[in-house]
């Protein structure tokens, strides 16, 4: 392989000219075939100087000795630059010329020439110079070596072969290059020269990318190859390549394998340590990822929730440590994303990893998991406690608004108007007592589950057993703290409670004595009103007016009973309203009542019990007289005068306190009741005229009889006219007896009424 002492890079602008060059064809001696193609213009012998150096640096040394056969075109220059061109290779390639053919131009130089012969001067220029027509060319060159311009059927294309000449030398020198650095990168780390160092890092960059020289080492390999094929096979015929390969790029195929093979070795030998570093920097990476994470998390992760462990005083406050907590649990996210990253990266290690590398890698994520899930385990907790605090402040505070209205419903003053509504206060008080009781013990299951969880925080590093108490304990203190002043304020809501339930069980029962009493009055107006309308009957002998005798008893003891009854609600009423301090808006009214009613009813009451008595006094002498045979005068008038003063009571009155006037029953009822006594009167006077001896055993029967009818009469109409008079005198007397009977009842009456109601007022 020829040493290249020259770049086409150096002098491109140059070569690009097309000064010289080596179109590929050669001669018959196999000798490389350079062309001179001279043009019109001034031509500089630098530029063709060092072009022609370029072009004889490419061919081996074994091409060299072969000999070179230039052709000089000379059609379209002067004779004189022709004649310096030649004499230039005399000193530019002497030895490796063995033919100089001029193409000169046809009839232009033939007597110009005559004078001068350059095959005189073989021997003087070291190689055979002659003249020649471009027809005639071909009869020291074959027409397949030739381009088209002198005739023949070699295609070269000078752009072409510069730029793959380009290609060739930028291939050369950046694998040469390549190989330096990656011998010495490969042999460095094997060495173990190469620290673990940023500038170890450096070290293992190359200057050029091996996968792109590569790419094209094997592009221009290709390409040689195929010229290669191409040109044996077609010999530069029509059917022939486009043109035949160079001996340069013969040559340079091999040059090209060869740093291709060398190129791969020192590159899979540099992909291996790539890898090997790639792993080492990757764990390196992995490690001080991991670092950081657990760093930040046991730092100022932990920190941030130590710092944080107020459950505030207030569910505002509560709501703004949320929002601070979630602000935390926002950064704690970014750093776990991490870790979730590095542990993915350590779970694909783990799966193609070395022994020794699992085990550090092991390590590396039981390490983070813990640190990870044990934070995590942190922020659940700190979630949980502040949820759990927003539960119990928000129920403190509807227990304490609960407690507010209790307590302002019982410092609000009682005045219902009724015992219905007293009843309705009472159970809506009871319904908020049991609401407040219910929140207390919602309280107290909060404010449990809430310092529970305080107390089950997890530790917060391996070798923390219990979590600090500081300002733990204050949070527990001020949570015991408020149910404590919760269940204070319940238990004085409560006597409160208890206080006003008896003031309005008091109230409830003041009202009932005054509907009791009531009640009573209405009841003792009943009796009265049955009294008058329908006790009338006086019986019709002594043992029916005896039994009426024991029902009317009884029937006053039920009215006694009622009026007691009433009396004791209306004292009641009156301790209550000493007790409660207040007036009665209906005692007042009806203890007049009350007494007004019994007094009726005991007025009416003596006058049936009276008239009952008359009756069954007059019941029993009559009966007496019409059952013995030997009756005495003065008994007959007794029964007489009794019946007569009976007669005379059912026709009076019941004259009230008041004054008003009331009769037993309608004047139908009284009168069926005096005809029962009339008919008791006649028998009588029947008894008396059988024992005064009327002649019933005259002959006269009828006469006797009919003036026993007409004497019957006679007595009727006298006991009608002295009953008249007697009923006259006797209701004299008696409105003065009741007169007397009435005052007295009545100044016993006020006396008593007096005391009640001085009992009232002072109440």
């Amino acid at each position: 392989m020829s040493n290249i002492t020259m770049e086409a890079t150096g002098i491109l602008p140059v070569l690009k000219k097309k000064l010289a060059f080596l179109s590929g064809g050669k001669d018959r001696r196999s000798g490389l075939i350079l062309t001179i193609p001279l043009s019109s213009d001034q031509t500089s012998m630098e530029e063709l100087s060092a072009t022609l150096d370029y072009l004889l640096s490419i061919p081996s040394e074994k091409c060299k000795a072969r000999g070179f056969t230039v052709i000089v075109d000379g059609r379209k220059s002067q004779w004189n630059i022709v004649k310096t061109v030649v004499l230039m290779l005399q000193n530019v390639i002497p030895a490796e010329v063995s033919l100089v053919c001029v193409v000169k131009p046809d009839e232009f130089w033939d007597k110009k020439v005559t004078h001068f012969c350059f095959w005189k001067e073989k021997d003087r220029l070291g190689f055979e110079v002659i003249l020649v027509s471009a027809n005639k060319l071909t009869r020291y060159i074959e027409p397949c070596q030739l381009t088209d311009d002198f005739g023949g059927s070699l295609d070269y294309d000078h752009n072409d072969w510069l730029n793959k000449r380009l290609v060739f030398e930028k291939f050369t020198k950046e694998s040469t290059s390549l190989l330096g650095e990656l011998s010495i990168i490969n042999d460095s780390d094997m060495s173990g020269s190469v620290d673990k160092d940023k500038s170890a890092e450096c070290a293992l960059l190359p200057s050029f990318d091996p996968e792109t020289v590569l790419q094209t080492g094997h592009e221009l390999l290709s390409e040689l190859q195929q010229r290669r094929f191409n040109g044996s096979e077609g010999g530069g015929g029509q059917g022939g390549p486009a043109w035949c390969p160079m001996e340069e790029e013969l040559l340079a195929q091999p040059q090209v394998m060869k740093l291709l093979d060398s190129l791969r070795e020192q590159y899979t030998r540099y992909q291996e340590l790539c890898r090997l570093r790639n792993k080492r920097n990757q764990l390196e990476e992995i490690h001080t990822k991991v670092m950081q994470v657990v760093t930040w998390l046991q730092g100022p992760g932990s920190e941030l929730l130590k710092n944080h462990q107020a459950i505030g005083d207030s569910i505002r406050a509560a709501q703004a440590l949320q929002q601070k907590h979630e602000e935390i649990e926002s950064q704690h996210s970014e750093w776990f994303a991490v870790y979730v990253e590095l542990n993915q990266q350590i779970g694909a290690l783990l799966n193609a990893g070395e022994e020794e590398e699992v085990v550090e890698l092991k390590a590396l994520q039981q390490q983070l998991s813990d640190v990870c899930y044990r934070q995590a385990a942190q922020l659940e907790n700190r979630q949980n406690v502040l949820q759990a605090a927003q539960g119990f402040h928000s129920t403190t505070q509807e227990l304490s608004q609960q407690l507010d209205g209790l307590l302002g419903m019982l410092c609000a003053d009682v005045a219902p108007a009724d015992g219905a509504s007293i009843q309705q206060n009472l159970k809506l008080l009871e319904e908020k007592l049991q609401t407040v009781e219910a929140g207390l013990t919602s309280l107290r299951q909060k404010g449990a589950l809430l310092m529970e969880l305080m107390c089950s925080q997890p530790p917060w590093s391996m070798e923390e057993t219990e979590s600090p108490a500081g300002e733990q304990q204050d949070n527990i203190q001020h949570i015991q703290a408020v149910m404590d002043e919760m269940q204070l304020r319940k238990q004085r809501c409560e006597d409160m409670v208890d206080v006003r339930r008896l003031k309005m069980l008091q109230m409830v029962q003041l009202f009932k004595c005054e509907e009791d009493a009531l009640q009573a009055v209405e009841w003792l107006g009943e009796l009265l009103d049955a009294l008058l309308k329908t006790h009338v009957r006086l019986g019709d002998d002594s043992q029916e007016t005896r039994t009426m005798l024991d029902k009317h008893r009884k029937f006053v003891d039920v009215a006694q009973s009622t009026y007691d009854y009433g009396r004791q609600l209306l004292q009641a009423t009156v301790v209550l309203c000493q007790s409660l301090r207040c007036t009665t808006r209906s005692s007042g009214d009806t203890l007049p009542r009350l007494n007004r009613v019994w007094k009726q009813f005991t007025v009416s009451a003596d006058e049936r019990q009276q008239r009952l008595e008359l009756a069954l006094n007059f019941h029993i002498a009559a009966e007496k007289v019409l059952q013995q045979d030997c009756v005495e005068a003065e008994s007959l008038d007794e029964v007489d005068s009794s019946g007569k003063t009976l007669l005379d009571r059912l026709t009076m009155p019941v004259v009230f306190p008041d004054g008003s006037e009331q009769f037993f029953g309608s004047p139908s009822d009284t009168a069926a009741a005096a005809e029962g006594v009339r008919d008791r009167l006649l028998l009588v006077e029947e008894r008396r005229l059988q024992l005064q001896g009327i002649g019933l055993h005259n002959e006269e029967e009828g006469v006797g009889l009919n003036g026993h009818e007409a004497r019957l009469d006679v007595i009727g109409e006298e006991l009608s006219e002295k009953e008249e008079q007697d009923e006259e005198e006797e209701e004299v007397e008696r409105m003065v007896e009741q007169q007397e009977q009435r005052d007295e009842e009545v100044v016993m009456l006020e006396q008593q009424d007096e005391e009640l109601e001085r009992s009232t007022q002072d109440c």
